[in-house]
């Protein structure tokens, strides 16, 4: 379940009222809002990692493992990709803008598909110059280059499957003016609510305000929030 923009906005503007922080504007929220949940986003992979090094018979660690999984599965996609350039020596397919991070790839149709050996640029070229390692229809090899593009090899591969996960949609808190005053529109066709898990309403009120608290220069706001923050973090690892 997404968290509700409205819910986040109009939470971050009656604390920030409440501390006397000052009125925060849709465009700034909306900036502030972006923000904050891909720090959020890019936290889980972080974390992932932490609690996967370190992770033992601890039955909190393997429940934390699980709880982000579940959270970045919220984001997972496949795309059937066509080449870009069949005359290249390299079959070369573009990944969506959304995309993030790649989890696997496969060629072939969806009932007969073939798993490709994802390399690094200096093993994909390594191999391919090897008889015996390059690739082949049977055992392609893939990179992903810098600029979204993924090359596979042999050439003639004609479409691929990307498991990839893509970035969350950037959240809008849609209005209209009336009288002067910004009002909720929630049936503006760009509206957009956070694609985040339900649980980080809390963590996403938080980072909003520090951002605020420093963009309106009130640090005692910005600086209760970053505590508010830290606490989190704290709980969640604990």
């Amino acid at each position: 379940m997404a968290v509700s923009v409205d819910t986040v906005y109009q939470t971050v503007l009656a604390l920030a009222n409440k501390e006397q922080g000052g009125y925060i504007t849709p465009q700034e929220f909306n900036l502030f809002a972006n923000h904050a949940q891909s720090e959020i986003f890019e936290q889980y992979f972080y974390d992932l990692n932490q609690f996967k090094r370190g992770r033992g018979s601890d039955d909190n660690e393997s429940d934390m493992v699980s709880l982000l999984e579940d959270k970045i599965a919220i984001f997972s996609s496949i795309s059937t990709l066509s080449n870009q350039d069949p005359n290249a020596s390299n079959s070369k397919f573009t990944l969506p803008s959304s995309f993030y991070r790649l989890i696997d790839v496969r060629t072939g149709s969806s009932h007969s598909n073939v798993q490709v050996n994802k390399l690094s640029r200096k093993d994909f070229w390594e191999y391919n110059q090897g008889p015996l390692t390059k690739g082949t229809l049977s055992r392609p090899n893939c990179y992903l280059h810098q600029d979204g593009v993924i090359w596979v090899n042999p050439d003639g591969i004609e479409k691929i499957h990307a498991n990839y996960i893509r970035k969350p949609k950037t959240p809008k808190w849609t209005y209209v003016v009336v009288n002067e005053k910004a009002l909720w529109n929630p049936m503006a066709s760009d509206k957009q609510d956070f694609e985040l898990h339900s649980s980080e309403q809390h963590n996403l009120v938080v980072k909003i305000l520090k951002l605020a608290g420093v963009s309106i220069k009130d640090y005692n706001l910005a600086q209760a929030a970053g505590q508010n923050d830290v606490q989190n973090i704290q709980q969640q690892k604990s």
